[in-house]
């Protein structure tokens, strides 16, 4: 027996772009459903609130690359000089990298089913696997507008 995935039910709150001050990008969730490539099962409601949060973490972790930029006379990521690519700033696409990534995360962390069998245990790890790469994929992203490294190596 096939199980079609359910598609997306819109709702309200999904086509309102989430805005973030006037220095980040806004989001559009139904963009970022399809960046993610969620379905159905993830809730219009339940998405947001993943985007807002991930949203704040990664404002938080760049609060003080954001001053910076702003005292250099940015008034908006967009505004930082950056290399583009296909059109738009490559921090824009990192900042919206992190933003995804986290938020997919997070999902992926709450709608993760465990069950005894041996093939439940084994997707549960598979899962978590997939959000420590998610989590790690958003940290670089974070570190790539930084410009710091990817790695930290520690002397034993």
């Amino acid at each position: 027996m096939l199980i079609q995935p359910a598609k997306p039910s819109g709702g309200a709150n999904e086509s309102a772009s989430i805005r973030s001050g006037s220095f980040w990008p806004e989001v559009d969730p139904i963009a970022a459903r399809a960046a993610m490539r969620l379905d159905g099962t993830v809730t219009a409601e339940r998405l947001r609130s993943a985007l807002i949060e991930a949203i704040a973490s990664v404002n938080s972790q760049l609060a003080d690359w954001r001053r910076l930029a702003q005292d250099a006379g940015n008034a908006s990521l967009h505004a930082v000089p950056a290399d583009e690519i296909d059109g738009q700033s490559i921090q824009v696409q990192r900042w919206q990298r992190a933003v995804q990534c986290l938020a997919a995360a997070n999902l992926t962390e709450r709608y993760r089913s465990f069950d005894s069998t041996a093939a439940g245990h084994k997707q549960a790890d598979e899962l978590g696997t997939a959000i420590d790469d998610l989590r790690r994929d958003g940290r670089w992203a974070i570190s790539d507008i930084l410009g710091l490294g990817r790695s930290t190596v520690e002397l034993i």
